[in-house]
């Protein structure tokens, strides 16, 4: 297998740290005073799940992992687990709940998704950046709170309560961030 220096790590890398297989989630190459420069890493387990923050020297010599990347339809979520269906080969998968995450809130039926397959294993499931979701309840704004970025909260069809501004009304369509769960504008 490949290796890099640690200098070269970049977010989404799949590599072999202490016997387990992680996943990059971000690096700061750090120099401090007149000490050597060192990569600060945040890894997290395929394993375990675990996040950590390791150094790493400069360097030093990292393994890099095979990493497959596909596409898939979001299907449905029963007993069992999310169910997803590979748009090419028309093969299902199920998810648990805990490779699933906070994307729960942003799953709909069809949704196309991003899964991350390492040494076959399922690794994490990456949504796309921005999603259109139905606003299922929204107050009414009150009269006359239009003077400046006045918001409110919405709950739209995951259940997932976004703050929008106070033209939103029950029923539009609207665009969240998948990366910071904001609004983001009508669809």
């Amino acid at each position: 297998m490949a290796s890099v220096n640690a200098n070269d790590l970049k977010k989404g890398m799949a590599i072999r740290h202490k016997g387990d297989i992680c996943i990059v989630l971000d690096t700061q190459h750090r120099t401090p005073g007149n000490l050597r420069a060192f990569v600060q890493a945040s890894l997290r387990s395929i394993n375990t799940g675990r996040s950590s923050d390791e150094r790493l020297g400069s360097t030093d010599k990292i393994e890099l992992v095979d990493v497959r990347r596909e596409k898939w339809d979001f299907s449905y979520k029963d007993q069992s687990g999310w169910n997803f269906m590979n748009p090419e080969t028309y093969d299902n998968l199920t998810l648990t709940d805990e490779l699933i995450g906070d994307a729960k809130n942003y799953l709909t039926e069809n949704c196309q998704v991003e899964i991350v397959f390492v040494e076959g294993r399922v690794a994490e499931l990456e949504l796309p950046p921005t999603v259109t979701l139905k606003v299922t309840d929204s107050p009414e704004g009150v009269r006359g709170d239009s003077a400046s970025n006045v918001q409110k909260p919405a709950t739209v069809e995951t259940g997932l309560s976004v703050q929008v501004p106070l033209f939103i009304k029950e029923g539009e369509l609207i665009k969240i961030d998948t990366r910071t769960g904001k609004y983001m504008s009508r669809a």
